[in-house]
């Protein structure tokens, strides 16, 4: 044996199937520690979605000084709600079976079957060992942002239960694998718990993850030495039927305390972690995730300032990580905390914000609902496809504004004044009355909303993109902020050559001309903006059809958007729309527009931009089929935030469609 911590000091701290190897979870890495990311190539390995009564929850084994968890505390139970879900079902629908096999055909081909040769394993050997907790969390680990020596930790907790066995045998086969390709591996004995420590390095990316994973950039510090590759490790073992992974023995030694008796203080124990967890995490949800905020920007407010460098200087002088966080009011944050159920009547997804009124500022002060109903006005028609509506203080965001960004760099402020008291100048020589303060900024209110309109049926692939949406805020003289916001947006572009006002039932209509947009298939198509008021509102779109609708609406309501089947029943739920943030999407709208222009695009052989080169050709969505066959997958959801005296609460509801009761 090569070292031994058994002392325990160490760390302590106050239809069709799936796709073989799918991964449910991916992880944004922070820079500083992907030198630990291979340590989670065991992950899909050994990862595929009840809790054994004898293994204890994560929050009993990982450290009071846990970061970030991420933790499905019984996976079974996820498969089981996965397998009922409308997206699951819908993708193992009869009708999607051409678009299906073909996808899971360039999934195999290209990404398992490499994988499996790279590794030398074969994947169905691990997909189901997954049937307790499955857990994921990041740790101090002694990181103080002080010693670049010292990292946070990562760590990977999986029960198999009745599976146990099978993880011993898999174990046992990789690590006869990895000594026949002559990875050294060396033991250390923690707690009388022998794991397996195995070094990492870049090298030891299956080819087949290295193509899919972007190389990290190298910087070069002008005349500086770049530091050396860190090296790195995966530190595992199997205690009963728990399998532990950590990025060092260090990372892991409190988990193991905790499983063999020792005292050592555990999350639960976290007075953050404590409260949220009576408030989100005690109605058995499939998963939920907390991160603690308090701990990690306690450290970083630590780190000192980067000092000039005498050969590369800066016209800005640095600044502490302390003075930006503290402005920005990450100070203040707790901790954040996300649950996910599923019930019967749908899904429900809960996230918290927990920043104490008291110590609310910066960006969390801009962001705080007043207490105002924000449910749709009658105005809002039931055949919109989007709506939000948000009453928020703009006033008391304009003043938190300057406030945050003056206590991070002082002369921002005075830079940005500068900028208005141009544009102000500029504006006068049209307008000598014109002040941008008084007539823009003072005028604003506490109602923000905006809803859109599908798009028209039959529409070609332009128009299935171009934005049919109205955007309304209060304004305590629409008139005069009107005009305000056109002279500020001819400051920015010309407007000379742009229609004139026009009259429209007793409301006029003014447009602001911008640069011409290229559609998809190459026509330059006019980019006008469209703007009038009503009421105590103004109103903005870049289509002026929607924009007269609105107008006919205000003075005849149509069929409103508060009387949609099923809407009312939902609101309940999560606790109706009188908190001062409220949204909607009709799923049914949207996604009827998204199919078309999806088989649209493919019939124009236009590829998605936002798919990475790597998946180039795993969705043919000229297979798709057209929207009515499986429409039934689709409902509506909505979402609601609530500003409170602990902090700021925002939950969303998708109730299940009724065509699957």
């Amino acid at each position: 044996m090569k070292g031994n911590v058994e002392g325990g000091n160490l760390g302590r701290t106050p239809g069709l199937a799936r796709p073989q190897g799918f991964p449910s979870v991916l992880f944004m890495i922070p820079n500083h520690l992907r030198r630990f990311w291979p340590a989670l190539l065991l992950v899909p390995l050994l990862s595929a979605a009840p809790l054994r009564a004898a293994m204890p929850a994560a929050e009993n084994l990982l450290p009071a000084d846990t970061l970030f968890v991420l933790t499905v505390p019984d996976f079974a139970a996820l498969r089981t709600a996965s397998a009922k879900s409308p997206k699951w079902l819908l993708w193992n629908d009869p009708a999607m079976k051409p678009f299906h096999d073909k996808f899971l055909a360039k999934w195999n081909e290209q990404f398992i079957g490499p994988l499996e040769r790279d590794l030398g394993v074969s994947l169905g050997q691990f997909t189901g060992l997954p049937q307790g907790q499955c857990t994921f969390a990041l740790t101090l680990n002694g990181w103080d942002g002080q010693d670049n020596n010292q990292t946070p930790g990562l760590l990977f907790l999986m029960d198999t239960k009745d599976q146990s066995p099978v993880l011993k045998t898999n174990l046992d086969l990789l690590l006869k694998k990895w000594a026949a390709a002559g990875k050294t591996i060396r033991t250390e004995t923690i707690h009388g718990l022998t794991f397996s420590v195995a070094p990492l390095s870049s090298n030891d990316i299956p080819t087949t993850l290295a193509g899919l994973v972007p190389p990290r950039p190298s910087l070069q510090v002008l005349g500086a030495t770049p530091p050396p590759e860190s090296a790195s490790e995966i530190v595992f073992a199997q205690y009963q039927s728990l399998f532990i992974a950590g990025s060092s023995v260090k990372a892991v030694e409190p988990v193991v305390s905790r499983l063999t008796g020792g005292r050592v203080p555990c999350l639960a124990d976290n007075a953050f972690f404590a409260a949220d967890q009576a408030g989100l995490f005690r109605n058995s949800p499939l998963f939920y995730s907390w991160f603690n905020a308090h701990g990690l920007f306690g450290v970083l407010a630590r780190v000192p300032a980067a000092q000039p460098n005498p050969n590369a200087p800066s016209l800005f002088p640095p600044i502490s990580y302390g003075a930006i966080l503290n402005a920005a009011g990450f100070m203040g944050l707790k901790s954040v905390s996300l649950s996910y159920q599923e019930l019967p009547a749908g899904s429900l997804m809960t996230v918290k914000l927990s920043v104490p009124e008291a110590d609310r500022q910066g960006l969390f002060k801009m962001l705080a609902t007043k207490p105002k109903d924000a449910e749709a006005p009658d105005f809002v028609p039931a055949d919109a496809v989007k709506f939000w509506r948000w009453r928020l203080d703009s006033q008391n965001f304009w003043a938190e504004l300057q406030k945050s960004v003056g206590e991070a760099y002082p002369t921002a402020v005075v830079e940005l004044n500068a900028a208005m008291d141009m544009a102000n100048s500029l504006a006068k020589q049209k307008d000598p009355n014109f002040d941008i303060r008084k007539n823009l900024i003072a005028n604003l209110g506490d109602d923000w909303m905006s809803y859109s309109k599908a798009p028209a049926s039959g529409a070609s692939l332009a128009d299935l993109t171009r934005d049919r949406s109205v955007f309304l805020f209060a304004a305590s003289n629409p008139d005069q902020t009107l005009l305000a916001f056109k002279t500020i947006a001819g400051l920015s572009a010309t407007q000379e050559g742009a229609p004139a006002p026009r009259e429209f039932r007793g409301h006029t209509i003014h447009t602001l001309v911008w640069r011409p947009e290229t559609t998809p298939t190459g026509a330059v198509v006019p980019n006008n903006l469209y703007c009038t008021t009503e009421g105590d509102y103004v109103a903005v779109s870049s289509d002026v059809s929607v924009l007269e609708e609105y107008l006919r609406n205000a003075a005849n309501p149509p069929r409103p958007l508060a009387e949609t089947a099923g809407l009312a029943d939902a609101l309940e739920r999560i606790g109706g729309p009188g908190n001062g943030l409220f949204g909607y999407e009709d799923q049914r709208g949207s996604m009827r527009a998204f199919f078309t222009g999806l088989k649209k695009s493919a019939a124009r052989d236009q590829a998605v931009s936002f798919l990475p080169k790597a998946f180039t050709g795993w969705f043919d969505y000229s297979l798709l089929p057209g929207y009515e066959p499986v429409s039934k997958y689709f409902y509506f959801s909505i979402f609601t935030g609530t500003t409170e005296p602990d902090g700021l609460t925002f939950k969303s509801f998708a109730p299940r469609p009724p065509q699957l009761n």
